[in-house]
């Protein structure tokens, strides 16, 4: 673990997180793969590298909980990143393209401005460990967005294949089909230990299918 879980007598872990010195200790190794590289990173990219130099740990116990913490903490490490670069260098912080670039745009403080609600929801630490509904919510919507990067198209697949790819039959309920969608998401999402980019896409084209069912 990253951090380890409070007593019940402790104060909250973001808290304690938050009152750190230099709050975030993905930080200084995010800026230290993105110096390395001249290549924009994706979201889960960044994930991984991580992982691999053994900079980013399991971080709760529940799979959802767990994907929403370690993105929560890079981007967290990603926004501040940007505000300690400024004014010499610009950070670009975007799920699907993240880039450190030596020249600062003439309209950086529009692009500030863009991204200022999701900056502040990343920048404040209650949100790191908020409820399990909220993060499945959160999940769902980044889901949802990351179509347009994998390029779903939902033509490829009826609802007979659909199923297939869920494991489940005619007679499968919503609640079956969603929560089959969350399980077979988590499971095959890039980001995690075992996933696998192409199973993934394959499950987000057969929940576009089936979500109005669901």
């Amino acid at each position: 673990m990253l951090f380890a879980k409070p007593s019940l007598t402790e104060e909250p872990q973001s808290i304690r997180v938050a009152n750190t010195k230099g709050d975030n200790p993905l930080i200084w190794s995010v800026l230290t793969v993105l110096q390395a590289s001249n290549q924009s990173w994706k979201i889960h990219h960044l994930a991984a590298e991580l992982q691999s130099q053994g900079l980013l740990h399991q971080l709760d116990e529940n799979p959802g909980n767990d994907l929403f913490k370690r993105n929560f903490l890079l981007m967290n490490a990603l926004f501040e990143l940007q505000e300690i670069l400024l004014p010499k260098q610009w950070l670009q912080v975007k799920a699907m393209e993240i880039q450190i670039f030596r020249l600062v745009p003439s309209n950086v403080n529009t692009l500030i401005m863009q991204d200022s609600s999701l900056r502040d929801y990343y920048l404040d630490w209650n949100n790191y460990d908020t409820s399990e509904n909220v993060v499945r919510e959160l999940l769902e919507a980044f889901w949802s967005n990351y179509k347009s990067y994998i390029g779903l198209n939902i033509n490829l697949m009826n609802k007979g294949n659909a199923l297939r790819v869920f494991e489940l039959d005619e007679s499968a309920t919503a609640r079956d089909i969603r929560k089959q969608w969350r399980r077979l998401a988590l499971k095959w999402h890039p980001d995690r230990p075992d996933g696998d980019a192409a199973r993934f896409r394959e499950v987000c084209e057969a929940w576009q299918s089936l979500k109005d069912a669901a």
